[in-house]
């Protein structure tokens, strides 16, 4: 569901792109729209990217088969961790392998922030909108 929200955003943040007036420019600060748009796709990108890497090594029946699904030989312990996402195949040996692809991590980091920001952008556009509106 998330990418179809991501994207959903993508395409209404780049209409609003194509249709900006002649000489707005770039400088100035971005409406509400925006920044509401903005937040939507870093939240759902982050919660899309959280929910893949908690679902990387989740598995239905025995730890076990997940590992060795991955190709990891031995005895098995899974490990989990919240966050940073971690789940891994450890052997009797201490040898950890790492379930969750490497890209999740960056995008729950990046998309995080990046919500916060537009949150916090549009929060502050639009309290100047009403005050203008006095």
């Amino acid at each position: 569901m998330t990418p179809f929200v991501f994207g959903a955003a993508a395409v209404a943040l780049g209409r609003r792109a194509c249709h900006r007036q002649p000489g707005s420019g770039w400088w100035h600060l971005p409406s509400v729209e925006t920044c509401v748009l903005v937040a939507v796709m870093a939240g759902s990108a982050a919660l899309g990217a959280y929910t893949w890497g908690a679902m990387s090594g989740f598995y239905i029946l025995d730890p076990d088969q997940m590992c060795a699904a991955k190709g990891v030989a031995g005895d098995h312990v899974v490990t989990r961790m919240t966050l940073p996402v971690s789940s891994q195949c450890v052997t009797s040996g201490g040898v950890g392998t790492e379930l969750v692809p490497d890209w999740v991590n960056p995008v729950i980091f990046v998309g995080l922030p990046l919500l916060a920001l537009a949150l916090t952008t549009g929060t502050c556009m639009g309290v100047q909108r009403l005050r203008a509106l006095r």
